[in-house]
């Protein structure tokens, strides 16, 4: 197996040059060093690299063991998982008064990329936590913060989300799971939730299990559903641990990838009922569990880069010591390496820039998040909050999607040897190909950015971006770059293909609302490959700000040069494809599936 190499170099011009963190946090009201930042993100890699890095192959060999309702996880977690909460890890961009540093969300990001490279089984435990403590943050009372912040913070103890059953899944109104009322304002669940990551496990002494239930006299539907509070320990009035609560792990899954990671079946209420706190309000828990939700969809977008980042580093050491071959058009009989011949450099060259692409993306909305939670200006932190709600489906859908091609051609450089498992690069695939599907598909996020981002408001959050990628591709024509300005021109073009669909789709949708959402997979592509340009074409303004090396430079140009015209090109057909090829499977005949 290849040593991960953290993409310090690239994160370095990024918080320099393309998205400067002296800027941002001034912006933010924060106080942080560029320095600062980068040692913070300099020691992550190392933990990362020398800790989780090596227990990833043997934690997929060993997978999670289920004996007697309690789960063993792999040889080393233990041990890692111990590393992580002494550093501090897990409550990198939490308050202070609940034991955080509060340092900005765009540096957490960063240091989570990390995480999810080296080891996504592992990563996924201290991600879940996070999505619980920012739904408690948001909508629980002071009595459950002062309850269970402090150990979610410091990673003592770990949190999951409660949403699946087997008759409800991307259907939340079918949820059946009850909460009965008690006398002393407890209630007591019984049902049964699957698909549950880290529900049980040996990493933490307590799991703070955040559950979707109904209420007796709850309205059908999503508005009946509430949030509730059911830890695996009941915890005592000096906040440790105390009995056990009415809940338990049937069994967890044997699964394609991630399987270290225990996906767990959790039976609630097999007795008199596992005891749950209300979070907030009754009725509201589909509001606040989407608190957790889009936490947790913006950490599978970043999943989806750092699975890429890690199986392009493992394709890259291969490609530059596997001797095979002569290249094309090259002197000499001995073979050389094949990272000399063209469609490997292709291939990698596709690898690189996407992963430039993403890594800019997901550093642009961690940064939205930050001015949409503490700038001064309320205008700002409005549009701030707008703008993530527009890209977190693309940074779920396409950076996921992305890193399905990613990952397939990174086991292409292998060849042959890419599909043995011991080479490594099967279980990149095999681990990537979750992230399409879980927290919600990637149709899922197609039609959250066609219904609720775009027809919505008639497209007018849609239509400000844009104009925010046309001023970039202005700056772009100013360089005097003949390749800054071709990728100038595509993004033009496809802005002028987004327009057009959005103008479709609001059209179409009075019409033929079947045919919108036929689109809808195509245009959250389309999306994502012109934010994906926008992406690179920040980062050629970008140079012009700071000192590189010619090669450094010549890097950069080429990367764009590549999406640009691999990938952006694409954005026409994409259009055509929106505005064309949706009755051809809206109309089939259902008496010909089987023909």
């Amino acid at each position: 197996m290849s040593q991960y190499q953290p993409p310090l170099s690239d994160i370095r011009f990024l918080l320099d040059n393309v998205f400067p963190l002296a800027t941002h946090v001034r912006d933010c009201n924060m106080d942080l060093e560029l320095d600062t930042a980068l040692a913070v993100v300099e020691e992550a890699g190392k933990l990362a690299a020398d800790c989780l890095d090596p227990i990833n192959r043997s934690g997929d060999m060993e997978h999670a063991q289920w004996v007697d309702s309690q789960v063993a996880t792999p040889s080393g977690f233990k041990d890692a998982y111990r590393a992580f909460c002494e550093g501090g890890w897990n409550g990198l961009k939490f308050p202070a008064p609940y034991g955080g540093q509060e340092l900005p969300k765009v540096v957490a990001t960063l240091v989570e990329e990390m995480w999810f490279a080296t080891n996504l089984s592992f990563a996924m435990c201290p991600s879940l936590t996070n999505g619980a403590i920012e739904a408690l943050l948001i909508a629980g009372s002071e009595e459950l913060k002062a309850r269970y912040l402090p150990k979610l913070v410091s990673g003592e103890w770990s949190g999951t989300m409660n949403l699946t059953e087997p008759q409800a899944g991307s259907d939340l109104a079918a949820i059946k799971t009850k909460a009965m009322p008690q006398a002393d304002g407890t209630y007591r669940l019984f049902g049964q939730k699957i698909f549950i990551s880290f529900g049980e496990h040996d990493l933490t002494d307590n799991i703070i299990h955040l559950v979707l239930a109904r209420t007796p006299d709850a309205p059908p539907g999503v508005k009946g559903i509430s949030l509730f509070v059911a830890p695996k320990f009941l915890v005592n009035a000096d906040g440790s641990p105390g009995s056990r609560n009415d809940v338990r792990c049937g069994s967890i899954e044997h699964k394609m990838g991630i399987r270290a990671s225990p996906t767990a079946v959790m039976l609630y209420g097999e007795t008199d009922g596992a005891v749950g706190h209300l979070v907030g309000e009754e009725n509201r828990g589909i509001e606040y569990m989407f608190i957790m939700m889009n936490d947790a969809r913006f950490a599978v977008g970043l999943q989806g880069l750092a699975i890429s980042e890690r199986a392009y580093q493992h394709a890259l050491s291969y490609a530059e010591e596997r001797v095979q071959g002569k290249p094309v058009n090259e002197d000499g009989s001995l073979g050389t390496t094949i990272l000399r011949h063209p469609d490997v450099r292709r291939l990698l060259l596709s690898m690189k820039s996407h992963i430039e692409a993403m890594r800019s993306l997901a550093m642009y909305v961690a940064m939205q998040k930050d001015i949409a939670h503490s700038a001064l200006s309320a205008e700002a932190r409005r549009a701030a909050q707008e703008r993530i709600e527009l890209l977190t489906p693309v940074m779920k859908g396409w950076l996921t999607e992305t890193a399905q091609c990613v990952t397939y051609d990174a086991l292409q450089v292998f060849g042959g040897m890419g599909f043995i498992e011991e080479t490594g690069a099967a279980q990149y695939y095999r681990d990537a190909r979750i992230i399409t599907i879980y927290e919600g598909t990637t149709a899922i996020q197609a039609n959250d950015i066609v219904g609720r981002k775009t027809i919505r408001d008639k497209g007018a959050a849609a239509s400000s971006l844009l104009d925010e990628i046309l001023e970039t591709s202005r700056k772009l024509q100013l360089l005097g770059r003949p390749s800054a300005s071709r990728l100038a021109d595509r993004l033009v073009s496809g802005c002028a293909s987004l327009r057009t669909a959005i103008k479709w789709l609001l059209d179409e949708n009075t019409k033929n609302p079947r045919a919108v959402y036929a689109s809808a997979v195509p245009y959250l592509e389309l999306w994502g490959v012109v934010c994906g340009g926008w992406m690179h074409g920040l980062r050629l303004v970008g140079i012009n700000k700071g000192k590189m090396q010619s090669d450094e430079i010549a890097a950069r140009e080429a990367s764009a040069e590549f999406f640009s015209e691999h990938v952006l090109v694409g954005a026409t057909a994409l259009e055509t494809t929106i505005l064309h090829g949706a009755s051809a499977a809206v109309d089939y005949p259902d008496t010909q599936w089987r023909r």
